[in-house]
């Protein structure tokens, strides 16, 4: 046992920005991950989603990655994610996930991604923008290529959002032919994909994915359609269609279409407990890793942390972990068995879990300054899943994951 701070050689200038606390993206698993989903759900393409910086795990580089692995383009929810995106020279194409403020038509057209529409509004904003900017006989505004990965033609690309049941956003079914009808009407735009977001995919007894297909495939039946004539005019061959979220591309045939939106999956995250054995050929890409900072011996009967909430049970050795909820470590794991490895070693931690540290029963163990501490990870053979962190919070892996605070640097290794 060594009390006080020390430095392992090389970590106060290496990988984790000084900082005793990071997080090891595994790229090599996202790699295998866009693999397995290809292999699951051909014919139909994989888009990966990327939003949230990837789902905390670094939306450029897990991009990247992913768009290497075979995957056909990307998915973001905001305008400024797929800014950064292009910014760092990434040129395949963007779906921009839901409809957005008709403020920032002029850079979905400038940064040439691939719009959500839902309303005539959006398709007005973003006609005049095209238009705007050099029309239909200009650069093609969408990059080149459509919702399905095909040569464009000269005109920016949409996708035109159906709620089936979901009631977040999207248009209703019953306004679907019409809008249709007004992306048609604008020579700057063109109909490149129809789609809806399922609810309920994750849980396998529910009936209601079923009635959202359903229900789409009624919308889709309801468009004009016709197979010979490629004029923008209606839906043609040409046009994507997509429903599968990561849950709908595991568990749900019938939702895989043209493409696929991999989210949580990408990222080795089961989508929910009831499509963990369907996961498991998934690897989970982030761990989440720290090293101990102190080292003190308790004895039994001393409280410690805020509070002073947890008494100790036996003398032991205590260990500081420089990590805490402003991490994204969250606070409300405080109190409830929640281990960490050290040593290859489940160990719990203890007391209230602070902005910035945290403590750990280490029994009668010697542990070290600089040791490592995986919260999320593997070490030796053990293994601690952000699915483990979600039931113990009554939450799912997503949160977990996302919840990785931006000051905890990340760390990108194969």
């Amino acid at each position: 046992m060594t009390d006080g701070a020390g430095e392992q050689p090389g970590e106060s200038s290496g990988p984790h920005g000084g900082r005793w606390a990071w997080a090891e993206i595994d790229v090599g698993a996202v790699a295998h991950n866009v693999g397995v989903l290809r292999a699951t759900v051909a014919p139909a393409s994989i888009w990966a989603v990327v939003k949230a910086d990837g789902y905390g795990h670094g939306a450029v580089e897990v991009g990247r990655t992913a768009l290497g692995a075979g995957a056909a383009g990307l998915c973001v929810a905001l305008v400024s994610e797929a800014v950064a995106l292009r910014t760092a020279g990434v040129t395949a194409p963007i779906l921009v996930l839901s409809e957005q403020p008709s403020e920032q038509a002029v850079d979905i057209v400038a940064h040439r991604l691939i719009a959500t529409v839902a309303t005539l509004g959006g398709i007005a904003a973003l006609a005049a923008a095209a238009e705007g900017a050099g029309g239909p006989s200009g650069a093609d505004p969408s990059g080149g290529a459509d919702g399905a990965g095909r040569a464009g033609r000269g005109s920016l690309a949409v996708h035109l959002k159906i709620d089936t049941g979901m009631h977040r956003v999207g248009a209703a079914p019953g306004d679907a032919a019409a809008l249709v009808a007004a992306i048609a009407a604008r020579p700057s735009l063109r109909l490149a994909g129809v789609f809806t977001h399922l609810a309920v995919a994750d849980e396998l007894a529910d009936p209601e994915t079923d009635c959202q297909l359903q229900r789409f495939d009624e919308v889709l039946a309801e468009l004009p359609d016709p197979p010979s004539r490629a004029d923008r005019h209606g839906v043609d061959d040409e046009v994507a269609v997509h429903a599968a979220n990561s849950a709908g591309a595991l568990a749900h045939a019938g939702a895989r279409r043209s493409l696929v939106r991999a989210g949580i999956a990408l990222y080795g995250v089961s989508p929910g407990p009831d499509l963990d054995a369907l996961a498991t050929p998934l690897r989970p890409v982030m761990s989440l890793k720290a090293r101990v900072s102190f080292v003190k011996r308790l004895r039994a009967g001393e409280r410690l942390s805020y509070g002073l909430r947890h008494t100790m049970p036996a003398d032991a050795n205590v260990a500081t972990v420089p990590i805490g909820y402003a991490d994204g470590v969250r606070r409300s794991l405080s109190g409830r068995g929640a281990p960490v490895l050290i040593g290859g070693r489940r160990r719990e931690i203890i007391g209230t879990i602070t902005m910035d540290q945290l403590m750990v029963d280490c029994g009668d163990d010697d542990v070290a300054v600089g040791d490592e501490v995986v919260l999320i990870g593997g070490q030796g053979a053990e293994q601690i899943r952000a699915e483990e962190w979600a039931d113990r919070l009554d939450t799912i892996g997503y949160e977990i994951v996302c919840g990785i605070g931006a000051r905890v640097p990340r760390r990108y290794v194969r």
